[in-house]
């Protein structure tokens, strides 16, 4: 066998240059005659004299661009979620590319690689015999010129730069001798190897492969230092013409084009006889085994949304980037290792609990969504929903790119009306302006007047306001424990009344409670039994800002932003701040375990061997359904209803269970439950340390040495429309009904008419 070719003197730089003062003097003159030969540069000596001067004036530096690659999401425990890139490529080391691929891309490509200073004149005197003779300008380009081509186009891609794309690829003579002028730079400053490495990594390899790693894994599965010979050969015969070579679409063209490479590579002397032969056996269908490749989050599988949510989160972050444009193209382009805060486990159980009880496209066309907080540092740990990540179709009628978790500028959408969930904020004032749990409170007021209202920040929001009780529940006076317990309205109500409700909405922004389209919490009188439209990932915030004893942070979705090498891009750290006295936030915690207790609204949010608080909510005419809490260790928010608003949940059958009515301490409650307890099984019981305010004489009292916090005042509202008559209520939402068994099915009747006025059930 003889022995491949290696590196060997170069080619005299004389001989070099006269060639390219030949090439240049022709196109500088005009003369495009057929038959000319190197006799002509030696009979021109002034001519080439100048003209090598020329060639040797051409700039000689190369910006070296680092390959776009693909930006993979993490989560927390490193497991892939997504990648993306504008050139599926990943690049690689030499020691990670196949000796097999090397020896075959300079077969076909290049030849006299190893013999060569960069550009080589026998190639390219043919290239130009052929052009003087009325031929197009082709061929003749090495290895290293390509390499140099390709890093011009990178760059241009990278820039956004089109000019500078087409400068690299246009059809020139000028092109070729400033592309030769700088592969003979190159070559005094890279090694043969490390240009070998650099055009495998940069070059096409396939219609939509760059690199051979990708073309590796996308045709064959394998990585590219496994790659064997037929691979090889098929896969070095494809840069030529990726989509003529392409063995997926075009298998005998393919076949054709891998044994000319394994000819070559045999005539060479890189591969032996035996090895030519076993090599030309082998059909392409034995060879392919395609593993496609998804560009971005659509590959997440159950964390699709969340993964979008990053993504959404990543290029508003001005922490890595200085514009959106910025960001997007490193996203795309940088190759970055970003890692997030999701827990492949909490995820998985999460997606069991919700599309167990409700599942995926059920008849009933009713969507949950839930969000899973850490308190302490707001990390998302879970986000799903029981919806597929696309559009809509007859076969999947309930899919949408809506992250029904998130707001607007996160891929959500307005938001839902949150129904009773929304009074643990008038609660929390409550106990924050120093009244007690014991106090008795209204529950049949059901009246109220314009001046009955105190809404300091934007008082022309006040109004009449004629809410209501659901039939049996609550009347009299009761304490506020359990108004809480049985989420009585018209308790709420009395409450709120005599508070300011700009604090009760200031403090629900506070906690994290953010609206859907970002608007503030306007602090209607309506407000108090949850008209505003807020998200579930804010509202699993505001848990976890109770959870944590009265510090909110920042809801966090990634951690860290590195790049291939390791190098820290970015790093974020929790934000946290403390907006509720440690002893407010677990009295409010104390009031609100009652809730799950048995009696109260959210019964079925119950934790085996585990301490819960939250609160249930329901807004009117069913509309959607909520639960909020949290355990010591985490704090989630679950809704219930129909993305596209108002659609009423009576008389609605879900996975086949038949309901009169459907409230947030049925299904919300129940899927709090069971994913609390997945998460949970196997460890200690969690119990809450609370640290909750004395009571005295009906009135709460701080401890000593401790001040009441004050309460930051609510954003201001949209400026209120010139006076008018008298708006109607606003749709409260309806009140939690008491636990009792479900109805037994039957023929749904009709739907009682709304009313406005309605209370809300939890």
């Amino acid at each position: 066998m003889s022995s491949p070719h290696r590196p060997s003197q170069a080619a005299p730089a004389t001989m070099v240059s006269a060639l390219l003062a030949f090439l240049l003097a022709c196109t500088a003159g005009g003369l495009v005659l057929a038959g000319l030969a190197m006799p002509f540069v030696a009979a021109t000596g002034t001519v080439s004299n100048a003209s090598t001067s020329l060639f040797d004036d051409l700039p000689t530096e190369l910006t070296f661009t680092e390959p776009s690659e693909q930006s993979v999401i993490l989560a927390a425990d490193g497991t892939e979620l997504a990648r993306f890139y504008a050139e599926n490529r990943v690049v690689v080391g030499s020691e990670d590319i196949s000796q097999h691929l090397k020896d075959a891309v300079v077969a076909i490509e290049d030849e006299r690689f190893y013999d060569h200073n960069g550009i080589d004149p026998q190639g390219l005197i043919g290239a130009a015999f052929n052009n003087f003779s009325g031929g197009q300008l082709a061929g003749g380009s090495t290895i290293t010129q390509q390499y140099v081509k390709n890093l011009l186009i990178e760059e241009g891609r990278n820039s956004n730069d089109p000019e500078l794309i087409a400068a690299a690829t246009e059809r020139t003579i000028a092109r070729k001798l400033s592309e030769a002028r700088t592969a003979m730079a190159v070559e005094k400053q890279m090694e043969k190897d490390e240009i070998l490495t650099g055009y495998i990594n940069i070059a096409m390899f396939g219609p939509s492969q760059y690199g051979a790693e990708a073309a590796s894994q996308f045709f064959f599965s394998v990585p590219a230092n496994e790659l064997t010979i037929p691979q090889a050969a098929m896969l070095a015969g494809i840069t030529q013409s990726p989509a003529r070579w392409n063995p997926i679409s075009n298998p005998e063209q393919a076949k054709s084009r891998r044994d000319t490479v394994l000819a070559k590579m045999y005539e060479l002397g890189y591969i032996t006889e035996e090895q030519f032969r076993e090599s030309v056996n082998v059909s392409i269908d034995e060879m392919l085994n395609v593993s496609p490749s998804v560009n971005g989050c659509e590959s997440a599988g159950i964390s699709v949304y969340f993964c979008d949510y990053v993504v959404k989160d990543l290029l508003a972050s001005d922490s890595w980037g200085e514009s959106h444009e910025d960001r997007l193209n490193k996203l795309y382009r940088g190759g970055l290792i970003i890692h997030t805060t999701l827990d492949t486990g909490k995820q998985q159980a999460a997606y069991e609990s919700v599309t167990t009880n409700v599942p995926v496209n059920d008849p009933s066309g009713v969507e949950m969504a839930m969000s899973s907080v850490e308190p302490g540092t707001g990390k998302i740990v879970a986000m799903v929903q029981n919806t597929n990540y696309g559009s809509a179709t007859a076969e999947d009628p309930n899919a949408t790119t809506v992250n029904l978790n998130a707001g607007m500028t996160r891929g959500g959408g307005q938001g839902f009306q949150s129904g009773s969930t929304f009074k643990v904020y008038t609660l929390i004032e409550w106990i924050r302006s120093g009244r007690s749990l014991e106090e008795r409170v209204d529950a049949s007021r059901d009246e109220y007047a314009r001046e009955d209202w105190t809404i300091s920040c934007a008082p022309d929001l006040a109004d009449a306001y004629n809410p209501s009780n659901i039939e049996g529940i609550g009347s009299g006076m009761m304490t506020v424990l359990e108004s809480t317990r049985k989420s009585v309205n018209l308790s709420f109500i009395d409450m709120a009344a005599q508070l300011d409700l700009c604090n009760i909405t200031g403090v629900a922004a506070q906690m994290g409670v953010e609206t859907g389209n970002g608007d503030p919490l306007l602090p209607r009188p309506s407000s108090v039994l949850g008209s505003n439209n807020v998200t579930p990932l804010s509202t699993a915030n505001s848990m976890a800002t109770l959870a944590s004893g009265g510090i909110m942070c920042e809801p966090m979705a990634f951690t860290k932003i590195e790049s291939q090498n390791g190098d820290v891009i970015a790093e974020v750290s929790p934000s946290c701040t403390r907006v509720l006295d440690e002893e407010v936030a677990d009295t409010t915690t104390e009031a609100l375990k009652t809730v799950v207790d048995t009696g109260g609204t959210g019964f079925r949010a119950v934790v085996p061997g585990h301490e819960a608080a939250g609160k249930t909510g329901t807004a009117n005419m069913d509309y959607h359904a909520w639960f909020m809490g949290y355990t010591p260790l985490e704090a989630t928010a679950i809704w219930l209803g129909h993305m596209e608003g108002n659609v009423s949940m009576f008389y609605t059958t879900i996975n086949g269970q038949y309901h009169i009515e459907v409230y947030g301490g049925l299904y919300p409650a129940m899927v709090f439950s069971d994913y609390h307890s997945r998460i949970l099984q196997g460890t200690p019981p969690q119990t809450f340390d609370l640290q909750t305010i004395a009571s005295r004489d009906g009135v709460t009292v701080l401890p000593q040495g401790r001040d009441n916090p004050a309460v930051r005042p609510a954003p201001a509202p949209r400026p209120a429309p010139a006076p008018a008559p008298a708006p109607a209520p606003e749709p409260a939402p309806a009140p939690e009904p008491p636990p009792e068994p479900e109805p037994a099915p039957e023929p749904a009747p009709e739907p009682p008419p709304e009313n406005p006025d309605n209370g809300d059930e939890g």
